[in-house]
Formats: C-alpha cells, sequence, structure tokens
C-alpha cells in the first residue's frame, strides 16, 4: 500500500559524503519501520541502518556505525540517510525499505513489506 522513491545517489570520492532520501506515498510512514539496504554487485542484499519511529531507536550494520546516521521528517514523510566518510566498500545500490519488523528482525530483508527501487552509490578510490 505503500510506495517508497529513493533520491539522492551519485558519485562521490572516497571521504566525501552523500545524503539519500526516502520519501513515502502520501506524505507519511505511519506506523512503519524504515530502513536502508543495499546491494553491491554480486553480493547480497545487506543491512545498512534502520529508524524505529515508536522510540526512535536506531540501528546501523557494524560496517557503517561511526559514519551514517539516520533521521526523519514525519510531517514529510521522509526518512535521510547521511553517509560521511564514504569507502570504496560503500559501492552498491541503496533500498529503502518499509515494514513492521519485530527486533529481532529488524536487519532481515524478508521482514519489510514495501521496497523502493533503489539508487545507485559509486564510491571512487
Amino acid at each position: 500500500q505503500v510506495q517508497l522513491v529513493e533520491s539522492g545517489g551519485g558519485l562521490v570520492q572516497a571521504g566525501g559524503s552523500l545524503t539519500l532520501s526516502c520519501a513515502a506515498s502520501g506524505g507519511t510512514f505511519g506506523s512503519y519501520t524504515v530502513s536502508w539496504f543495499r546491494q553491491a554487485p554480486g553480493k547480497e542484499r545487506e543491512f545498512v541502518a534502520a529508524l524505529g519511529w515508536s522510540g526512535g531507536n536506531t540501528y546501523f550494520a557494524p560496517s557503517v556505525e561511526g559514519r551514517f546516521s539516520i533521521t526523519r521528517d514525519r510531517s514529510w514523510g521522509a526518512m535521510i540517510l547521511q553517509m560521511n566518510s564514504l569507502k570504496p566498500e560503500d559501492t552498491a545500490i541503496y533500498y529503502c525499505a518499509a515494514g513492521s519488523p519485530l527486533i529481532s528482525e529488524v536487519k532481515t530483508t524478508r521482514a519489510y513489506s514495501y521496497w523502493g527501487r533503489g539508487t545507485h552509490v559509486t564510491v571512487s578510490s
């Protein structure tokens, strides 16, 4: 029932920053948990970060913790992934996902019902 649209992908040099945005149809995510996943060429889709809309808890993959941050704008239904100190290993298609996962499932792809089409991020060395 929810359409998600990612934006902000592009090419950036290693050490630089990039900001991704996920917007929800209807202007709000409602009660959904919203997460970012990424998929590099030849690899499985992996968890990046999540925002718990109830309580405001955040979750990060060890590979991005300390470099990425996640925030929300509930009034506009937007979720922002701020990526700093980017590395070539961060190169991937980044996907926005929404759903109602249990805490134990927040990092799994199958826990989310809605997915965006993805936005490409390329980090050059």
